[in-house]
């Protein structure tokens, strides 16, 4: 069917308009969300590359997936280190304190935070870890939650979170109030 009515013609014209620009914020939305999606899973995927990189003691690996800038926070507040330090008290721990560290269980999922202060990609970690110490120590079953900051796939900065009276008194510590004393 043919119209020679302008106004027609200019109508047809804003709706295939509006049809295109409707296809493209689709598309714009789906590939921003996609690509949200890519960046959330790699995320994860560096995490757990380096959980498994504690596990099997791997330091090479665990510097590597460390930014040289990296800030380890927790779980006290004074309980701040940089890459060389954690790589160091990892190293001490593993030869001098810990026979092994086994991640049971652990849940991750992948933030971006858009604004403020702590704005960039994040990941959140949580687990239940064994701690199996030399010698005739023990073992103590701890939760922690350990929030991780990626950027250009690395981590910048953690901060970890667990319960350390319950983990000293799984080793057979009691605690006192010096009142009582």
């Amino acid at each position: 069917m043919a119209f020679n009515n302008d106004k027609f013609n200019i109508s047809l014209e804003s709706k295939n308009m509006k049809s295109i620009i409707i296809v493209l914020l689709t598309s714009i939305l789906f590939i921003g969300c996609n690509n949200n999606q890519k960046n959330a899973e790699r995320n994860v995927l560096l995490i757990e590359k380096y959980v498994q990189a504690v596990e099997t003691v791997n330091y090479d690996l665990m510097s590597s997936l460390l930014d040289d800038n990296y800030a380890g926070l927790g779980p006290s507040i004074k309980d701040s280190i940089g890459k060389v330090e954690a790589l160091a008290n990892w190293k001490a721990n593993m030869e001098e304190l810990y026979d092994k560290i086994e991640y049971q269980k652990s849940r991750n999922i992948a933030i971006s935070i858009t604004s403020g202060e702590n704005q960039g990609e994040w990941v959140s970690s949580w687990a239940q870890l064994e701690i199996t110490y030399k010698g005739d120590i023990g073992s103590v079953i701890i939760w922690a939650n350990t929030i991780y900051q990626i950027k250009n796939n690395k981590i910048v900065k953690s901060s970890t979170f667990y319960n350390e009276a319950d983990a000293l008194r799984q080793l057979g510590y009691v605690f006192i109030n010096p009142n009582d004393l």
